[in-house]
């Protein structure tokens, strides 16, 4: 048995989908533990991309159980189509091989107007949400007035609390956000429909979870986002509405923490962020829009061109820490391909002072210039080798470098967005517990 947690080490979209698309071969059981459909994996199977927001990963994989954890905010109609689109396109999804957690939250209607709402009222400061309505989701579920799937499934309880939390939305939505409000009755009819339909998927996913590390099953739990998006140890407030870190799979499936065995953080070569927040090594150049147009940096959930940037160190090492991390999976090696000279942040000069950990405040982090070590770059094409001692003696050293700044062993190095195209120096599953 073994329990492996893998998790983005920097702003997200690290390339999570494409190694749990590889780890999910010798796993039983793929868990989604937090955020919403605000997250995207792609992974490309056969040279055909398949993009899941709330499903995770492992579902490409025949025999396999995916979970979405209680630590996942869920709208419905988003998950159905989800659902559709996969069968339609041969991917076998049904109870037996996708259940919902029962103690997951709903996005409602009047969560996706308050998002849109907030935004527009920032104007230019603006935190750059994904405007799906997860984080009003999250803030009625620490507030106690959150809609559960255990709700969802049973009409006449569902109605009540909609019949509760309604006149308070209607006139927050109405008379400070100036926006549209919504109808019950629409409300009851949507949202009862899609119970019918979601209604054998739903589940006591922890307890499945329980039966599962009983069996000594493998399990692979699947997060969203970044360490850096996280609501604690996030560059708050440009952060997401969820904790990301890796101890929240936990939490956020209903698993003990004696239950995992492992945390692989997941790396890219370089780095990107979606959105408004402070970026230390973004480049505006040339440079940063090659990496840009050859990463194909585009969200997959938003479509939003992502800033790009050089490798920082310091954001993976403080990733490293919280997340206790056993191995590294670095991916889109082959993106720096072709460049002279690489670049990697060991460090930032704020006034006087040399920084080598990521400071909290914005205001300081704001002002922070990067410090960076330069190495030779390569220009071979590295998109089909499988062995590490292939790769160009630059190469080597470059991903050997990252490996000693963030002091944790690599396992896994990506070169190319295709489920081959990957050296597995370790897999996590074959290590003994």
């Amino acid at each position: 048995m073994s329990n492996i947690v893998v998790i983005g080490t920097q702003w997200g979209d690290e390339g999570k989908g494409k190694v749990v698309d590889v780890l999910a071969e010798k796993a039983r059981m793929v868990v989604r533990f937090q955020g919403g459909n605000n997250a995207g994996h792609t992974m490309v199977v056969d040279g055909e991309p398949f993009i899941s927001h709330l499903i995770p990963s492992g579902i490409l994989h025949p025999n396999k159980v995916c979970l979405i954890g209680n630590g996942v905010v869920v709208d419905p109609g988003v998950l159905i189509e989800e659902i559709q689109h996969l069968q339609n396109r041969g991917i076998s999804v049904g109870p037996d091989n996708l259940l919902i957690s029962e103690n997951a939250h709903l996005i409602m209607p009047y969560h996706k107007l308050v998002d849109h709402g907030r935004e527009r009222l920032k104007g230019n400061k603006k935190l750059g949400t994904t405007g799906r309505g997860i984080g009003p989701c999250y803030e009625d579920k620490v507030s106690r007035r959150g809609l559960r799937f255990c709700d969802l499934i049973d009409p006449e309880v569902f109605e009540e609390k909609l019949s509760l939390i309604l006149p308070e939305k209607n006139f927050y939505l109405r008379e400070f956000l100036k926006s549209e409000t919504v109808d019950q009755e629409l409300i009851l009819k949507e949202y009862l429909a899609y119970a019918e339909i979601l209604r054998p998927h739903v589940a006591n996913v922890s307890l499945v979870l329980s039966q599962a590390v009983k069996a000594g099953d493998h399990i692979l739990f699947e997060g969203a986002q970044g360490l850096h998006l996280d609501i604690d140890h996030g560059t708050y407030p440009f952060v997401t509405s969820s904790n990301t870190a890796a101890g929240n799979a936990c939490c956020g499936a209903g698993i003990g923490p004696t239950q995992i065995h492992g945390v692989i953080g997941m790396v890219k070569a370089y780095t990107t962020r979606v959105g408004s927040g402070p970026f230390p090594t973004e480049l505006h150049d040339e440079i940063g829009d090659l990496i840009q147009e050859k990463g194909a940096e585009f969200g997959a959930t938003t479509g939003r061109r992502r800033r790009c940037g050089w490798l920082d160190a310091v954001v993976v090492r403080k990733s490293a820490r919280i997340n206790g991390l056993a191995g590294l999976a670095i991916t889109k090696l082959d993106v720096l391909s072709g460049l002279k000279t690489l670049k990697i942040c060991t460090g930032y000069r704020y006034k006087q002072d040399r920084l080598l950990e990521f400071p909290t405040a914005l205001k300081v982090l704001e002002k922070c210039e990067p410090i960076y070590e330069e190495l030779p770059g390569w220009f071979d094409d590295i998109t089909a080798i499988q062995d590490v001692d292939d790769l160009p003696e630059n190469a080597k050293a470059y991903v050997r470098r990252v490996e000693q700044l963030v002091e944790t062993p690599l396992q896994m190095i990506s070169v190319g967005p295709g489920r081959k195209q990957i050296i597995v120096l370790q897999n996590p599953f074959d290590r003994p517990c």
